[in-house]
């Protein structure tokens, strides 16, 4: 199978959209298909407004359909709602051919978040840009049945998975912090809802790892806590390791892959009950899940390591990527087959292009 994936989150943007692309990527690559990457990279760009760490591909519109022309693949995914995605889908709905898209990202909530818009016009926005896909994948059930709310449908599940060798459980000593160490880890944007964090009465140290657009105004705001910036693998891995609790207060997340990196690592998650914490932490045994975010990372104090690392081992992206290919609408299906149905999945060369 040759798969065509369109993406406008790529390298060296460090979110959750682009570990779970790189990881489902090299299962494909794992399971003998070919895949390219149709990313920002290769073209002029203009950083996002109020997040310039993202950037956005200019005047691409053309070159996508032509590369998409040339490489005729057997299925295009559509990974995000951006530049590149939008010239893919316009593509594909020209030219009759069927795809798939994704919903990593709570796009409406988002730009509210940024800017006074009524979620009614992002959401109408949302159904434009999926209602012409085969499939839209999204990452939990309570997820599901939230877009299905919205109006959208045709959704199919596409979950998470975590590497389990890389985050796993180590020694506290690597972090030289007083005790508890409460952890916050990914993007520093307004809609993760960090100031919640920062702003509990809680005993010991308050640490942040990462950056983005709102770390210059949480260390003005919040000087006690300690900014670590941006750290990757092993050297990430140990400092979530080192910690205590993982305090996860964002509201708007579809899943929240660095749920399952924090209990992969032995620590416990305490997270409002919304959307992503709802399916991914096991309330009372992986984690703490309340309205009082104080009180569920004093809770979460308690719970027993081994539980979360246990829990995160069910998670593998093997068998995530099983279902992201099971999802895909191919464009040539086999003779016999009905449109729509998954790919064939026999053994074929494998190549990874980056474009």
């Amino acid at each position: 199978m040759r798969l065509a994936l369109v993406t406008d989150a790529w390298l060296p943007q460090v979110n959750g959209v682009v570990r779970t692309l790189g990881s489902t990527i090299r299962e494909i690559e794992a399971a003998g298909h070919e895949v390219t990457v149709i990313s920002p990279a290769e073209f002029r760009t203009i950083p996002c407004p109020t997040y310039p760490e993202i950037r956005l591909a200019l005047f691409a519109g053309r070159a996508v359909r032509r590369r998409l022309e040339a490489l005729d693949p057997d299925a295009v995914h559509v990974s995000t709602e951006g530049p590149l995605g939008l010239a893919a889908r316009n593509w594909c709905v020209r030219r009759g051919r069927p795809f798939t898209t994704a919903y990593h990202t709570q796009f409406p909530e988002y730009v509210r978040a940024r800017a006074p818009i009524p979620l009614s016009f992002g959401y109408a926005a949302v159904r434009w840009f999926h209602g012409r896909s085969t499939r839209t994948l999204v990452t939990t059930p309570s997820m599901q049945r939230q877009l299905e709310a919205r109006g959208l449908r045709n959704l199919h599940l596409w979950g998470r998975g975590v590497d389990t060798e890389l985050f796993r459980p180590r020694g506290k000593d690597f972090l030289d912090l007083p005790r508890p160490v409460w952890l916050y880890f990914g993007r520093v944007a307004v809609e993760k809802g960090i100031g919640d964090f920062l702003a509990l009465d809680l005993p010991g140290t308050k640490l942040v790892v990462g950056d983005g657009p709102a770390c210059d105004d949480l260390k003005r705001r919040y000087p006690q806590a300690v900014f670590a910036g941006y750290r990757h693998g092993e050297d990430l891995a140990a400092h979530i390791s080192a910690s205590d609790v993982f305090v996860f207060p964002s509201r708007t997340d579809t899943f929240g892959l660095v749920l399952l990196e924090a209990m992969a690592c032995g620590v416990p998650v305490a997270a409002y009950p919304v959307t992503g914490p709802v399916d991914v932490v096991v309330d009372g045994v992986t984690g703490v899940l309340s309205e009082d975010l104080r009180r569920a990372a004093l809770s979460a104090l308690q719970l027993d390591p081994a539980a979360c690392r246990a829990h995160a081992l069910a998670h593998s992206w093997e068998a995530c990527t099983r279902q992201f290919l099971t999802a895909l609408a191919p464009a040539h299906p086999p003779v016999g087959a009905v449109t729509g149905s998954a790919p064939n999945l026999e053994q074929a060369p494998t190549t990874v292009t980056n474009t």
